[in-house]
């Protein structure tokens, strides 16, 4: 991805459940220097999340329309609710934990076939090292892209397990509709007209999938799952952990944790929807936690507007009352990972 400099060495770090596996001491690079966001509590309260109904928010009825001003509500407070009703089979939602479980199952050996390149995103292994003062996160992932399909690298896509290839291929294919009928939601719950979201989105979104393993951590207060950060997609789409918890958004400065609701997804605004709505719509920080005792899988599906897009505030929602509160985005991601692993959140460089 242009704009990434990765420090070369960072395939030499030692993986998460290598290091959990080995019983070593946890390295002092993952130990949190995350002051700006505030330290892990032990008592972080419950979101009561808003729950949006998705079959009846594309429906036409008086129903929808409430539906909407459900979305509206929760999208310019929290900045995520929970997705049911959503048209994706428990039955491929439970092939989606299956595989993802057999894959981080493997022998270290065998997961490593798929092992990212010093130079590459996409792969599996930790995230890339950009600079010698990186706080590491408590993670090993898989990350792919899906979407352009005539630009992804099949050579990190597992063929073990069998089912891996097939099961993301039908299940990111489903996402991906189901991301477009929430832009075009969006742009309604807005009053706009509902190609509006749509129309930077692009006909070739940038799609990737992240299969995320939280291995236990003994000391959870000082370690991160995932650093805290807003997400740079346009849309994102997270699968959580069939039982144990782990996600925390972050609102009016107060940490709130993210309750698990079987078979919804929880659907979050990414910086380039917040920019397209000029703020109306907000991309929450949030962060994972670790757990002493509990292992933990995710699968986060990034949905993001193609590649070199201008993203730039619809001009219906500017005006002397609220006037423009962002520039002109070019190819937002090429620099988002930057700020990401400094701390840094990158919407801040685009603010007028």
């Amino acid at each position: 991805m242009a704009g990434l400099s990765p420090i070369t060495a960072d395939i030499g770090c030692k993986l998460v459940q290598e290091i959990v596996k080995d019983g070593d001491e946890i390295p002092d690079k993952y130990v949190s220097k995350d002051f700006q966001y505030g330290a892990i509590e032990e008592d972080v309260p419950i979101i009561d999340i808003p729950v949006v109904d998705m079959k009846v928010l594309t429906s036409s009825s008086a129903c929808g329309r409430e539906e909407l001003g459900k979305l509206q509500s929760a999208l310019s407070s929290w900045g995520c609710f929970q997705a049911i009703n959503h048209g994706i089979e428990e039955s491929i939602i439970d092939e989606v934990h299956k595989a993802s479980r057999q894959f981080f199952d493997l022998s270290m050996e065998e997961k490593q076939k798929y092992g990212r390149a010093a130079d590459d995103m996409d792969g599996y292994g930790n995230d890339m090292v950009l600079s010698e003062n990186q706080t590491l996160d408590w993670t090993d992932r898989i990350y792919l892209l899906v979407h352009p399909e005539d630009e992804r690298k099949l050579k990190y896509w597992p063929e073990n397990p069998k089912s891996f290839r097939e099961i993301l291929e039908e299940y990111s294919s489903r996402l991906k509709l189901i991301a477009e009928e929430l832009l075009k939601s969006m742009a309604r719950c807005l009053n706009l007209p509902d190609d509006r979201f749509l129309k930077q989105y692009g006909d070739r979104p940038v799609i990737y999938a992240r299969f995320n393993f939280y291995p236990p951590c003994p000391r959870p207060k000082l370690v991160r799952g995932l650093k805290s950060h807003a997400d740079g997609s346009a849309i994102t789409i997270l699968l959580q952990d069939k039982e144990v918890e782990g996600l925390q958004i972050l609102k009016d400065n107060k940490w709130y944790r993210v309750p698990i609701m079987p078979y919804a997804f929880l659907v979050n605004v990414g910086d380039q929807v917040e920019i397209m709505s000029n703020g109306l719509l907000k991309s929450p920080v949030h962060r994972a936690v670790t757990n002493s005792e509990k292992e933990r899988i995710s699968v986060a599906t990034f949905f993001s507007p193609e590649s070199g897009s201008d993203i730039e505030p619809v001009e219906e929602l500017i005006d002397d009352k609220r006037p423009r509160l962002y520039k002109t985005a070019k190819d937002y991601l090429s620099t988002y990972f930057q700020y990401y692993q400094q701390g840094k959140r990158p919407l801040d460089a685009v603010k007028i």
